[in-house]
């Protein structure tokens, strides 16, 4: 059977699981916790950090799908706030030069605690459904997550994913004269990425520091973008089920 895309809205209804109470999700989706450290601050506070995860095989649309979870309580805070500062997350060759890969420095730990576990779950799916297509989705600091798995399958398989993700924060660092050379290898990554973000949604402004950026962001909602606007996240942030926000996007 061949690969078949959902509505994008559906994407946000699932992966959200239906933050909006639509009632149109189209299963539950029970994710795996696994607790890690981040560093030396948390271990100092007593703060145990959780990344949550969930993949899966959708035989009507022959994909394995790959879920994270939005934020999700104080110590996903902790890594989305106190941590805004950069780390090494890895090096090789890119285009004929050595690459430096720069990502936020929490939530690179958070994917690297998982990062055993998706290879070995997505392997493992893939053997038993080798002409499967893979989606990555996520929203919020799910979306960040998502697009580091985009490139650890990558770097490590080969695999060019079809990535969905909402209200993102932004995981990756070009340092100076760098931006350009960053674009292009993320663009390297991916069938397809769709990174939505809704012009006065402040999450997908986070960190706001020069150099971080996401995959392929793709502004939707057409407003003008306004302070008061900005500082009202429980509505501008949450609002990716509305399918009009996607006219002209297919």
């Amino acid at each position: 059977m061949a690969y078949r895309r959902l509505d994008y809205q559906q994407y946000f209804i699932d992966t959200s699981e239906d933050y909006n109470h639509t009632g149109k999700a189209r299963r539950p989706i029970r994710y795996t916790a696994k607790t890690y450290e981040s560093g030396k601050l948390a271990r100092f506070l007593g703060i145990r950090n959780e990344v949550n995860y969930e993949m899966h095989f959708e035989p009507d649309r022959n994909v394995i799908q790959i879920n994270f979870q939005k934020t999700n309580g104080g110590s996903d805070w902790f890594s989305n706030v106190a941590e805004f500062s950069s780390k090494y997350y890895d090096a090789f060759d890119f285009d004929g030069a050595p690459l430096t890969l720069y990502v936020h420095h929490g939530w690179g730990n958070m994917y690297k605690s998982i990062k055993h576990e998706i290879r070995d779950g997505w392997s493992a799916l893939m053997e038993a459904h080798p002409t499967a297509e893979t989606e990555i989705v996520g929203w919020s600091l799910g979306s960040g997550q998502a697009m580091l798995c985009c490139q650890d399958l990558n770097y490590n398989f080969g695999l060019r994913s079809h990535v969905f993700t909402f209200g993102s924060v932004r995981p990756f660092q070009a340092r100076k004269g760098g931006e350009e050379r960053l674009k292009k290898y993320l663009a390297s990554l991916y069938v397809e990425c769709r990174n939505f973000a809704i012009g006065n949604d402040i999450v997908t402004y986070m960190p706001p520091f020069r150099g971080f950026s996401m995959m392929n962001r793709e502004d939707i909602g057409g407003q003008r973008r306004t302070l008061f606007r900005l500082l009202n996240p429980l509505r501008f942030h949450t609002i990716y089920d509305d399918p009009a926000l996607y006219a002209g996007k297919e």
